[in-house]
């Protein structure tokens, strides 16, 4: 009667410790059936919702119960299997205003960088603004204000961006961008060679760049309407 309670002992010993994953084995995971215990000196891992795994812990792993450490070490574990993402990840929405034309043949077309140079061109390319005390300011995180070179001889002046402003005077009058002194807000757009990039002058009277094509504009924050 001894003997058969012994058997019986060591039948469920041997039971359990078959019912634990191996070193390196799956022990979780969506759909997973098995065991989720792992072999003694190994800890039962989370790799992704579909996937845990028995990962070697600090505990030595039990010649009795798991493959020997040396040839636990020299065999990779498995990759885990892929499943659907559970996560997107997506770039912060830009913060500030977008300012655009109006008229054609830049209907709709947007202030934006290019390479240092202001011009207008895609809504997808555009650059967003702040317009605060007087001054235009990319929200990029470029730190690059919108200036007027007022000193240049004709009567269209370029903009240029810059790190610092020199250009205080931008206002808003609705939702059309000015300068107030003096107030001014006519814009002469120019084509260049690229069919979706135009220069962007601010115009105090009739002089226009020799040979290019230009329009008389107004610039605008989008509508709010």
């Amino acid at each position: 009667m001894k003997n058969f309670t012994l058997f019986t002992a060591l039948l469920g010993f041997a039971a359990g410790a078959l019912a634990q994953s191996p070193v390196w084995g799956q022990c979780g995971g969506t759909g997973w059936a098995g065991s989720t215990t792992c072999a003694s000196g190994s800890t039962c891992t989370i790799l992704n919702p579909y996937y845990s795994q028995c990962i070697p812990g600090t505990a030595t792993v039990s010649s009795a119960s798991s493959v020997p450490t040396s040839a636990s070490s020299a065999v990779p574990p498995p990759p885990p299997p892929s499943g659907p993402s559970t996560t997107t990840s997506a770039a912060p929405a830009p913060t500030g205003s977008q300012i655009r034309a109006v008229n054609d043949p830049v209907f709709h077309f947007y202030l934006q960088n290019d390479a240092g140079q202001p011009v207008l061109g895609p809504e997808a390319s555009s650059g967003y603004f702040a317009i605060s005390g007087g001054t235009i300011q990319l929200t990029d995180g470029s730190g690059l204000y919108l200036n007027v070179q007022t000193d240049a001889t004709t009567s269209y002046k370029p903009l240029t961006f810059d790190t610092s402003a020199s250009t205080t005077d931008w206002q808003l009058e609705g939702d059309t961008i000015i300068t107030n002194n003096p107030r001014e807000l006519n814009f002469l757009a120019c084509a260049t060679s690229d069919a979706n990039i135009f220069t962007i002058y601010l115009q105090y009277g009739n002089d226009q760049p020799s040979g290019e094509s230009c329009s008389m504009q107004s610039l605008h924050l989008p509508c709010l309407c």
